[in-house]
């Protein structure tokens, strides 16, 4: 029998496709990342779905790469070698919510604002906010964070427990409920983070935090990009307790006001959120004031309204693309570091400048709160020379951050993308990596050619 006539039989036919058009879906991410096309989809409904398909590959050794939203950046879920592409999107219910416990149980295609939703009327939020609506599953398996960071941690800082199919089909949990333990070895962050390649998660334990009694934004702009990152550092520093604190280049306000009419101005500028109750925020916004104004900010401008604080915000959440919309025709290729907070003024000036100095329609935004930031490009992806000159700055701006004691990556992950610096960054201990991905996946099915593969092996 075939492949896709062997996984009717164990699963049923509506969860199995060779569709033209679902191959394609699933071929490619939000990537610059050359599309593969898998042999077939699976849409798993349950963990035991899951441990059935995982078992059958086992067996014939067929790869399996798990799907969510398909939002990623650097092709974690582009099937390289093919075999099963599992989607976990129907895997989308919201088990139970512990509002005295401030956890809640999710399926991994539980994205978060549907989570949000759901947690509203408990008076609770989950914070880890990515540029997209993706799916739980995902941004635990890429360690996602984003602009919430600075005050709530990425995924690892919020992820209690998961529980998760192994590449023999043995379905593990690698935690309690217990806010801490001292017993055994911790194994949730090490499934966190590892993108497909260690395990399959099928459901996970979340830390959920109370509605704040009241939020308020601020933009803040700066005759420098060095002032600018400076006030970002100093109100860190001197323990602002920021909710979001985000760096936009003159660039991306420029792109936004073209894309939605705006007339922000085209300046250096910090998007800066606060939460609290009245009296704890009015210290907290009148002391980064006076961070900003040491800094020599020009403005400072106080957004309370919830619609114009929402307003604010897109600026961040619809960067990517406001600044595409001036380049039709043309692809994106994104890359991030992380530095020290320290480094951070000399790595974005280090981004900036390469950017005019290689002639690169490129744009840089930020979570300058925890060092952490991006930068986008308009490509060609059908020229050479235009991905060759793209390809350059990545490399250059990531050496710079290694150099820097930063790493490759704070949030998009390796995938693809950033295997080639691994050695690089992490030295002796990537072969530490690698024997964990050979003793938890002998056969080496799942999500095959990312992370951590060995570079000498395999190019894509």
């Amino acid at each position: 029998m075939s492949l896709y006539e062997d996984l009717v039989s164990i699963l049923s036919k509506d969860q199995v496709s060779t569709g033209a058009s679902i191959l394609a879906q699933h071929s490619r991410d939000e990537s610059y990342h050359t599309p593969a096309l898998p042999d077939v989809v699976v849409f798993a409904e349950s963990t035991d779905d899951v441990v059935k398909v995982v078992r059958y590959a086992a067996e014939h050794e067929v790869p399996v790469v798990p799907f969510g939203t398909g939002t990623s950046l650097e092709g974690h879920a582009i099937p390289i070698r093919g075999g099963i592409s599992l989607d976990m999107m129907r895997m989308n219910q919201i088990l139970e919510v512990r509002p005295n416990d401030f956890l809640v149980k999710v399926q991994p295609g539980v994205t978060k604002n549907q989570l949000n939703d759901a947690l509203r009327p408990y008076g609770l939020f989950f914070p880890v906010d990515p540029g997209s609506d993706a799916s739980l599953g995902g941004m635990a398996a890429t360690n996602a964070s984003g602009t919430t960071t600075v005050r709530f941690g990425a995924m690892k800082d919020n992820v209690r427990s998961l529980q998760v199919v192994l590449a023999d089909g043995t379905v593990i949990e690698t935690g309690t409920l217990a806010a801490k333990s001292s017993s055994g070895y911790n194994l949730t962050p090490i499934f966190v983070g590892s993108e497909g390649t260690l395990g399959v998660i099928t459901e996970l334990w979340l830390r959920v935090y109370g509605l704040p009694e009241k939020v308020v934004a601020a933009k803040v702009i700066f005759p420098s990009i060095e002032a600018c990152v400076q006030a970002s550092t100093a109100m860190v520093g001197s323990g602002v307790p920021v909710a979001r604190l985000e760096y936009v280049s003159p660039a991306y306000v420029q792109a936004f006001n073209k894309y939605k009419g705006t007339d922000f101005p085209v300046a250096p500028t910090l998007l800066v959120e606060f939460h609290g109750n009245s009296e704890s925020i009015e210290y907290d916004v009148q002391f980064a004031q006076e961070i900003a104004s040491e800094e020599g900010c020009t403005a400072f401008d106080f957004v309370v309204e919830e619609a114009q604080r929402r307003e604010l915000w897109e600026i961040r959440h619809n960067a990517v693309y406001a600044f595409m919309h001036q380049y039709p025709g043309f692809g994106h290729m994104s890359t991030d570091v992380c530095v020290p907070l320290s480094k951070l003024p000399d790595a974005i000036q280090h981004a900036q400048a390469m950017l005019e100095k290689m002639g690169i329609d490129g744009a840089i935004i930020g979570h300058v709160g925890d060092g952490n930031f991006h930068v986008s490009m308009a490509v060609q992806p059908d020229s050479p020379d235009s991905m060759a000159k793209a390809n350059a700055f990545n490399e250059e701006v990531v050496n710079h951050a290694l150099s820097l004691g930063g790493t490759c990556t704070g949030e998009h992950g390796v995938g693809l993308g950033k295997r080639k610096y691994q050695e690089r960054e992490h030295g002796p201990a990537l072969a530490l990596m690698r024997s964990i991905k050979a003793t938890l996946d002998p056969k080496g099915i799942l999500n095959p050619g990312k992370l951590v593969h060995d570079e000498k092996i395999e190019s894509h």
